[in-house]
C-alpha cells in the first residue's frame, strides 16, 4: 500500500499525472525515516527538516501538516503493510502541484508516503572492503539549496554511474571551490588523531539527520575535538579514518581511497553510541 495524498491505495493503482512538477521539474523534497517496531527514529528532527525544506522551496505548508498528523499517516501505512512490528524505512515525498509551463507556478502541494521492510532493527558496522574515489566531472554548488533533500540529484546519479563503471563503492563530491562536500548518498566525516572533521552546511553539504545526531554525540566525548570546516582533497590521504553517514546505514567506514587505507575504530565507537541514542529516542 502507498499513501497518496492521504489515501491508502495499492501500489499498482497509485499514479501521478505526467505534468506533476516533481517529475517535470524536480520540484520535490523528501524525507527518509527509519522506523523500528512502530517508533519513528529521530522523528522531530526529520519533521522540522521537512518543514524547512518546504519553506526554502516556497511550498505552501497545509495547516494539517502537524507532526502528529504525519506520524499517524506513517503508522497507518506501516500497519497496512504489516510492518508495525518490523524494521522499516519510510519515505515522505512532497511535490508542488502541476502548473508553471504555460500557467503560473502554484504553491499548493501533494504528497506520497511509501514504506519498505529493512533487514536489521538497528545499525550494524559493515567492515567489508569499501573503496571510494573523487568524482570530478561535475560539482555541487555551495549554498542552502544543496543542503535540502530534493530530487534534483543529477550530479549524484552521474557519480553513481562513474562509481559503478570503475568498481568503486562510492564517490566524494566536490563543490565549485574544489572542497570535499559529501558522498553520493551521505555526509562525510574525517578522523585525524583526536580531531573529527566534517564539511559545513555552507559548503553545500546535505543537512543530514544522522550527521546532526553524530555532531551531538561527538560534542559529548571529551577525548575528541569536533570541527565543521572545509575539507581539501589533500587531507584525505593524511586521515586515520573516513566514514559516511546516512539514515539507511548509520555509519559506513571507508577502507580505501587511492593508495590510502583506513581503520574503523572511531566509526565503531560512534555507531554504538548512535544505536543507543536511537533506542532512547
Amino acid at each position: 500500500m502507498i499513501n497518496l495524498n492521504g489515501n491508502l491505495v495499492k501500489e499498482e493503482n497509485a499514479s501521478l499525472p505526467v505534468y506533476n512538477r516533481g517529475f517535470a521539474y524536480g520540484d520535490m523534497v523528501f524525507e527518509t525515516i527509519r522506523v523500528i517496531n512502530g517508533k519513528l527514529m529521530f522523528w522531530e528532527d526529520h519533521y522540522f527538516r521537512l518543514m524547512s525544506s518546504m519553506r526554502i522551496m516556497r511550498m505552501e505548508i497545509p495547516a494539517s501538516f502537524s507532526p502528529e498528523f504525519l506520524e499517524e499517516e506513517i503508522h497507518n501505512l506501516i500497519e497496512s503493510n504489516n510492518l508495525a512490528n518490523s524494521p522499516a524505512r519510510v519515505k515522505i515525498s512532497v511535490y508542488r502541484e502541476q502548473g508553471g509551463y504555460y500557467t503560473p507556478v502554484t504553491r499548493e502541494i501533494g504528497y506520497t508516503i511509501i514504506s519498505e521492510e529493512l533487514e536489521n532493527s538497528f545499525y550494524l558496522l559493515n567492515g567489508d572492503f569499501y573503496e571510494i574515489e573523487l568524482f570530478k566531472d561535475h560539482y555541487i554548488n555551495s549554498g542552502i539549496l544543496s543542503s535540502i533533500k530534493s530530487n534534483n540529484r543529477a550530479v549524484n546519479v552521474l557519480g553513481s554511474i562513474f562509481a559503478s563503471e570503475n568498481g568503486y563503492k562510492n564517490c566524494l563530491l566536490l563543490n565549485e571551490n574544489k572542497n570535499v562536500v559529501e558522498t553520493l548518498n551521505g555526509n562525510i566525516f574525517l578522523v585525524k588523531d583526536n580531531l573529527i572533521k566534517t564539511p559545513p552546511i555552507g559548503d553545500g553539504a546535505l543537512n543530514g539527520i544522522t550527521r546532526k545526531q553524530l555532531l551531538k554525540i561527538i560534542k559529548q566525548i571529551p577525548e575528541y575535538q569536533l570541527e565543521e570546516a572545509s575539507i581539501s582533497p589533500f587531507e584525505l590521504q593524511k586521515a586515520d579514518e573516513l566514514f559516511i553517514t546516512n539514515v539507511a546505514v548509520g555509519i559506513q567506514p571507508v577502507t580505501k581511497y587511492r593508495k590510502k587505507e583506513y581503520g574503523s575504530k572511531v566509526s565503531a565507537e560512534l555507531l554504538s553510541k548512535l544505536n543507543v541514542k536511537a533506542r532512547l529516542g
